[in-house]
């Protein structure tokens, strides 16, 4: 196990998802900056939604198939979204909808549920709306989901409290070997 200030495994796939419909948002630096404090390590793959286009609205898209095959495969993800009348977008329900455990294309590793919103009345929206759906597609939520005032993105002390509460539980587990990890009924709030 990695102490907390060490990198985690150069084997551990991170991956970020960002759902805000503005490319290269505040949202995603954000999410990238909450995944490498996790980790100690930048994301291995990021999923700047806005970036995609059309082909989320298309079933049968061949890169959008791949990047869901990728995040599913991904030891830790980290979803990211903007608040949208008090949840998350609507692009990223649109990638969130490719992911079916039943089928084999859910979520396998831990999610961290983040938003960025206007006002702290939204606060409790990640946790409300976005984790529920990650546990749904088979991601273990094993944190309380993390919100962060938009005007505060770039400020550590947005971040600080929940790290040091969720950082140590998140290195633990990403350090035991999949078959050790906890599992997560489908549909239960880990």
């Amino acid at each position: 196990m990695s102490r907390s200030n060490e990198p985690i495994e150069a084997s551990t796939r991170i991956s970020v998802v960002v759902g805000n419909p503005r490319p290269d948002s505040r949202t995603l630096r954000s999410a990238v900056h909450l995944a490498h404090a996790l980790t100690g390590r930048d994301p291995g793959l990021v999923v700047d939604l806005a970036r995609i286009g059309a082909g989320l609205l298309d079933p049968d898209d061949v890169e959008v198939t791949g990047i869901v095959a990728e995040v599913a495969a991904s030891d830790l993800v980290v979803v990211a979204s903007p608040t949208y009348k008090a949840t998350y977008t609507g692009l990223l329900k649109l990638f969130l909808d490719r992911f079916a455990p039943t089928y084999g294309t859910g979520l396998t590793g831990i999610a961290v549920p983040l938003m960025l919103g206007a006002g702290s009345e939204h606060a409790l929206a990640a946790e409300y709306t976005l984790r529920p759906v990650l546990t749904e597609i088979g991601g273990l939520v094993v944190t309380r989901s993390l919100f962060v005032l938009d005007s505060r993105h770039d400020d550590p002390e947005s971040y600080g409290a929940w790290l040091a509460e969720s950082r140590p539980v998140v290195r633990a587990l990403l350090g035991a070997t999949p078959a050790s990890r906890p599992a997560t009924p489908t549909g239960a709030v880990a």
